[in-house]
C-alpha cells in the first residue's frame, strides 16, 4: 500500500485548486514565457503554461508552496498539456518529456520541503494529464462524421510518454482528468497500465472526468454511471469529477459516483459558473458553503478546486472538511475498518 492510499483510510484529502488561475497573476508577457532559451522560437509561445516550467520555475514552484500552506495534501502538476499532442501547438513535441519530468521535480521538491516542516502531514504530487485538444471519439468536421483527428494509438503513446517522465520526475500518483472522451482517457489508463508492468510500478493512479453541461453528460455523451462502468476495469485509486461545473451543480453526479463506485470519490469544481466575461465570481467562503454539502452526505474522499479557484478557496474548503471522516467504500473491508 502506498503512502498516499494509506492517508486516504484516515482523512479526506485535500487537493490543489486551479494553476492557470494562479499564473494570470503574474501577467507573464511573451518574453517572459520565452525566457533566454526560447528567445527566436518561430511561434508565438504566451500561453503556454506548461512551458513555465522551464523558463519560470520560481513562479510555479510558489504556486505549489501556497497551496500546499493553504492545506492541501496533494498539488497537481503543471503539465495538463504535457502532451505531443497538444505541444504540436506550439512546435515544441520534443521537450515533452523535460517538460513533465521538470513539472514534477519542482512539485516534489516543494512537497518534500513542506513535509520535512511538518512529518506528521505528508504532501503528494499529483503529474496531471490532461484531455489533450483533440478527441478520438467524435469527428471535428460537421460534414464528415467519420473522420477522426487522432487515434487511439496515437493517443497511448502520447501519454506513455507523459507518464513515464511525471513517473521519473518523482510523483506519487498519476492523474488522468478533465476526461471529456472516454475513449481519449481509456487510451491514457492503457498507456499507463502498460507502463506500470514495464517498469514494476505500483504508482496509483486518479481519473477525473467532466460533465459538461446540465444534461448531466461528458461531451462523448455518457452520464456519469456510464463513465464509471466504462473505466472501472482498472484499479484506481479514486473517480471523480472537475471543472465545467460549479460545486452546487456538480453534486448530483457526486452521488451517482458514491453511491455506485468500489475507489475513492474525487471532487473538483470550479468555483461557480462563470460570467459573462468568462470569470469566476464565487468567493472561498461560498464554495466552502456549497461543498459541506458533499461532506454532510458522505459523498467524497478527496476534495478540492478547479478552474477560479485560489490557495483562499483550498484553505476555505480544508478547514470545513477536517470535521468530517472520507466516504466508506464499498466492498473495502480493509478501508471500512479504518475509517
Amino acid at each position: 500500500m502506498s503512502k498516499i492510499e494509506d492517508q486516504l483510510l484516515h482523512k479526506i484529502l485535500i487537493l490543489d485548486g486551479a494553476m492557470g488561475t494562479m499564473l494570470q497573476d503574474y501577467k507573464f508577457t511573451e518574453e517572459d514565457f520565452r525566457g533566454e532559451r526560447f528567445a527566436n522560437w518561430p511561434v508565438s509561445l504566451k500561453g503556454n503554461n506548461d512551458l513555465l516550467s522551464l523558463t519560470q520555475p520560481k513562479a510555479i514552484a510558489d504556486v505549489h508552496r501556497k497551496y500546499f500552506l493553504a492545506g492541501a495534501d496533494i498539488v497537481e502538476t503543471n503539465t495538463f498539456s504535457g502532451t505531443t499532442i497538444a505541444m504540436a501547438d506550439y512546435q515544441m513535441e520534443e521537450l515533452v518529456y523535460e517538460l513533465n519530468y521538470e513539472s514534477a521535480r519542482i512539485a516534489k521538491e516543494v512537497a518534500q520541503e513542506i513535509t520535512g516542516k511538518n512529518p506528521e502531514k505528508p504532501r503528494f504530487v499529483a503529474g496531471a494529464m490532461g484531455p489533450t485538444n483533440k478527441t478520438a471519439s467524435m469527428s471535428p468536421d460537421v460534414n464528415d462524421p467519420g473522420f477522426r483527428a487522432i487515434s487511439f494509438e496515437e493517443l497511448r503513446v502520447a501519454y506513455k510518454q507523459q507518464a513515464r517522465a511525471l513517473i521519473d520526475g518523482g510523483v506519487d500518483v498519476l492523474l488522468v482528468e478533465t476526461v471529456f472522451d472516454t475513449l481519449n482517457a481509456k487510451a491514457a489508463l492503457f498507456a499507463i497500465d502498460e507502463l506500470k508492468e514495464e517498469l514494476n510500478s505500483d504508482i496509483p493512479v486518479m481519473i477525473s472526468g467532466t460533465i459538461t453541461d446540465a444534461s448531466g453528460r461528458t461531451l462523448s455523451g455518457q452520464t456519469a454511471e456510464a463513465f464509471l462502468i466504462s473505466i472501472s476495469h482498472i484499479n484506481l485509486l479514486s473517480v471523480g469529477f472537475n471543472c465545467a461545473l460549479g460545486a452546487k451543480q456538480l453534486t448530483p453526479h457526486l452521488e451517482v459516483l458514491a453511491r455506485r463506485s468500489n475507489f475513492g470519490v474525487s471532487a473538483y469544481p470550479n468555483a461557480g459558473l462563470p460570467n459573462a466575461f468568462g470569470e469566476y465570481d464565487q468567493d472561498a467562503a461560498e464554495m466552502a458553503t456549497q461543498v459541506k454539502e458533499y461532506l454532510e452526505k458522505g459523498l467524497v474522499n478527496i476534495l478540492g478546486g478547479c478552474c477560479g479557484t485560489t490557495p483562499a478557496h483550498i484553505k476555505a474548503i480544508a478547514e470545513v472538511a477536517k470535521d468530517y471522516k472520507p466516504r466508506k467504500i464499498p466492498g473495502n473491508k480493509i478501508l471500512n475498518a479504518e475509517v
